[in-house]
């Protein structure tokens, strides 16, 4: 745990802002803003998908902000989406770059022939952040899926 006797104006702006980039994150999901999703990642991100948290091999890598595209509107599968974004850490920062981690419940619903059912994934994030022309961005989001499980819903 990090200790924080003083905090100046700057570094307490830009840790509420990044606050605000994982939020917006799961907000855009939610909302099926897939530009705006978009729009939170540096032109030349990296984003790397692992299903199973214990496995080293990735499941996706992606390059570049606009491969993240049907990355996103494959959330367009489903009914309904709750991101539930948890505790977040900031490890390192400075003045335009940062390093730090995040928690997810994500709950996605389907209906298929009339039966509604719910998946929770627990997610973590491994996130790089820059800054850049006064915004934080991802530079690089590692997505973990720690465990799933799914559900008949009423």
């Amino acid at each position: 745990m990090s200790k924080h006797a003083t905090v100046s104006p700057a570094e307490a702006a830009d840790r509420l802002a990044i606050r605000e980039l994982t939020e917006a994150y799961a907000h855009c999901a939610d909302r099926r803003d897939a530009k705006g999703q978009m729009a939170l990642f540096t032109e030349d991100t990296r984003f790397v998908v692992y299903m199973n948290a214990k496995d080293p091999k990735p499941t996706q890598e992606l390059h570049s902000r606009e491969a993240l595209a049907p990355v996103f509107a494959a959330l367009n599968q489903y009914d309904a989406t709750t991101y539930f974004v948890g505790q977040s850490t900031i490890f390192t920062l400075t003045n335009d770059r940062g390093t730090g981690e995040a928690y997810c419940l994500a709950h996605h619903v389907t209906v298929k022939n009339g039966n509604r059912r719910l998946m929770v994934a627990s997610l973590r994030y491994q996130d790089t952040f820059v800054k850049q022309d006064g915004a934080w961005l991802f530079s690089e989001r590692l997505l973990y899926v720690d465990w799933m499980d799914e559900r008949a819903l009423s």
